[in-house]
């Protein structure tokens, strides 16, 4: 695991993020960063021809993942919605070809923050919706040789998908081969009753990986239980993205969507700082096991 390439998400340092967010390169490739994961809030003020110029000047590599809001949901009952859903995944999977990004990632078979109680058939529609619309973006993806990497969320932040095995079932429902599963730890400490159980159950379908503590601070600062889950990620050997994630707490749309009430740590340059110095004292460990 010692060839991992490390990174940050734009959540940390700029939101909505945009072309005019530049100094965010530079700073990523100062904390010693390999990689920038650019969260795509609004299309429209974010461009492949921005982000290869500044990863290239800054020695960074790009990562795309999408925020999905009430009008990106792919599992609504109206077919309309569905296809604005499907439209925004396609828009982001066309900026991932263009960057380079070998995955689109996030939760993107439903509006976060949309939990409801639903019968088992009421469930199963909306399973069903998703997997439709995904399998659609999936095909779509594939031409251009990108991945679907699926997040799995804690219950408080959708009814749809939270545990590992719920994802990897709606990685059957669409049945494509580039649709994989983004496992993050913090959703994780939440919801499986075992990191290493379940990051040894997708396997190879671990497509991404986002690191967080349990209170969605400074990797490490907290109980998660991190050399269970590294070692996992070891025992399947993972070699791809690990990318560190929080939030900006000044951002009042992001720290509402996601509970964000309080900082989590004492600077969001100390969580990307520490964090990164955390992940490479992990994989080193390992690389000395």
């Amino acid at each position: 695991m010692a060839d991992n390439l490390l990174g940050l998400s734009t959540f940390v340092l700029a939101s909505p993020f945009s072309d005019s967010d530049s100094a965010a390169f530079r700073r990523v490739a100062e904390f010693g960063y390999d990689v920038i994961e650019v969260c795509i809030e609004d299309p429209a003020i974010v461009t492949a021809e921005f982000l290869n110029r500044e990863a290239a000047a800054n020695g960074l590599t790009v990562g795309i993942c999408g925020a999905f809001g009430p009008d990106r949901d792919v599992s609504h009952e109206d077919a309309d919605r569905r296809a604005l859903g499907i439209a925004y995944l396609k828009t982001c999977i066309d900026l991932a070809q263009a960057v380079g990004s070998p995955h689109v990632a996030g939760p993107m078979y439903s509006a976060t923050g949309k939990t409801r109680m639903l019968d088992p058939e009421g469930r199963r529609q909306q399973r069903a919706w998703a997997a439709e619309s995904l399998r659609e973006v999936a095909d779509y993806a594939g031409e251009r040789s990108v991945a679907l990497a699926i997040e799995p969320l804690n219950r408080f932040e959708t009814d749809l998908v939270n545990t590992t095995e719920q994802g990897l079932g709606l990685c059957d429902l669409i049945g494509r081969s580039n649709v994989g599963l983004l496992i993050d730890t913090f959703h994780m400490n939440i919801e499986d009753k075992s990191l290493g159980d379940a990051v040894r159950l997708a396997g190879d379908r671990v497509f991404h990986v986002q690191v967080s503590e349990n209170d969605r601070g400074t990797p490490g600062s907290g109980h998660v239980p991190w050399a269970e889950f590294f070692e996992a990620l070891r025992d399947i050997d993972y070699r791809g993205q690990i990318v560190v994630e929080s939030f900006l707490p000044t951002v009042v749309e992001i720290a509402r969507a996601v509970s964000l009430w309080r900082p989590v740590a004492a600077s969001m340059d100390a969580l990307a700082e520490d964090g990164l110095a955390f992940l490479r004292s992990e994989l080193s460990s390992e690389a000395r096991a």
